[in-house]
């Protein structure tokens, strides 16, 4: 579409093994039959609100999201061999069933039309299909978003989606996943485009880059709501920080336990215990303060005050976490995690 990621990432196993909606259907009733259940649940809320003859848009948009969400299960969550404690299909479900019913409840699905309710689930589905993506790509998207996209294109096609006629929710799903690379893991900038970016979420800085590399966007009213929904998707994906504490807290163990396996770190080892106590300390504040920032006003007005009611006790749990540890060094990773659990009640 716009980025021209999609030829860069071909298929892979997890890919061929689940091809379609119908694979990924038998393999959610046969493993979690519940998210099948929620989905019909969500389905039903949506026809109550916008009307019967929604219901074959409800249901090709619901293939894509199940097929999304069976894939990231297979390749790195409780369906396949790769575990991710993370990125994993529960992530899809903590973003679609919890955090975007937020949305639909705070702001009212009058608030949005039913096709952006549609893309923000997809969202949710695809946007963290891949992540051991070797390859990168230039500017300031990471690759394993911009696999994600090329796959999610696919996805699209497979359920029925044309990249002509429904050029728009193509478009939206590339930007939407392309915004929701995070400063906090990003590479240092090599060029004028991505120095122009900084810390967070790039979806607040997607228009400045896109106006270096393809300035004609001004003139698209498809890329033009795009960037609207790549703001509201990324305060989905980052609205952990505006949660309860202790699903703040706990999101951030998971992610902590995750990196260590990506770094080869086993949580059992000396080796793991100065990072987790950095990540669950000084990573915490830097992530909090630093690199969050509500991207839309749909995802402040949901998710703002929590943030504000949570700023005092990051500081105080990773000060006290720091306290714990400053005369005697955590034996490991595991050590920290325990008093982190403890100290934040998660």
């Amino acid at each position: 579409m716009i980025l021209g990621y999609s030829s860069l990432f071909p298929p892979d196993a997890s890919e061929r093994a689940l091809p379609d909606a119908a694979a990924a259907r038998a393999l959610m009733a046969e493993r979690r039959p519940d998210i099948l259940e929620w989905m019909q649940q969500r389905r039903q809320r949506l026809l109550e609100h916008f009307g019967s003859d929604v219901a074959p848009t409800l249901d090709r948009a619901g293939d894509a999201f199940l097929l999304g969400l069976a894939r990231l299960g297979l390749r790195h969550g409780s369906f396949g061999n790769d575990f991710h404690v993370y990125h994993n299909e529960n992530h899809v479900l903590e973003i679609a069933g919890r955090r975007l019913r937020a949305y639909e409840r705070v702001l009212g699905y009058a608030a949005l039309p039913l096709n952006d309710w549609l893309k923000l689930a997809l969202f949710a589905a695809c946007h963290d299909l891949r992540q051991r993506e070797p390859i990168d790509v230039p500017g300031p998207v990471g690759g394993n978003e911009a696999a994600s996209i090329a796959e999610t294109m696919r996805i699209l096609d497979t359920c029925g989606y044309s990249r002509e006629h429904d050029r728009a929710l193509y478009v939206a799903m590339e930007l939407m996943i392309a915004g929701s690379t995070f400063g906090m893991f990003a590479k240092p900038p090599s060029n004028s485009a991505e120095a122009a970016v900084g810390g967070g979420a790039l979806a607040r800085h997607l228009p400045g880059w896109l106006d270096q590399i393809a300035p004609e966007w001004r003139q698209d009213p498809a890329v033009d709501r795009a960037l609207i929904l790549a703001r509201i998707a990324a305060d989905l994906d980052t609205a952990n920080a505006g949660e309860s504490f202790p699903e703040l807290a706990d999101s951030a163990i998971r992610l902590c336990g995750e990196r260590e396996m990506r770094e080869r770190r086993s949580l059992d080892s000396p080796a793991s215990a100065l990072p987790c106590l950095s990540f669950l300390s000084n990573g915490q504040e830097r992530y909090f303060f630093e690199l969050h920032h509500f991207s839309s006003r749909e995802g402040e007005h949901v998710f703002g005050a929590g943030k504000i009611a949570n700023a005092p006790r990051v500081r105080a749990v990773s000060a006290a976490l720091r306290a714990q540890f400053a005369t005697e060094a955590p034996a490991n990773g595991n050590a920290v995690i325990a008093a982190y659990r403890q100290l934040s009640g998660s």
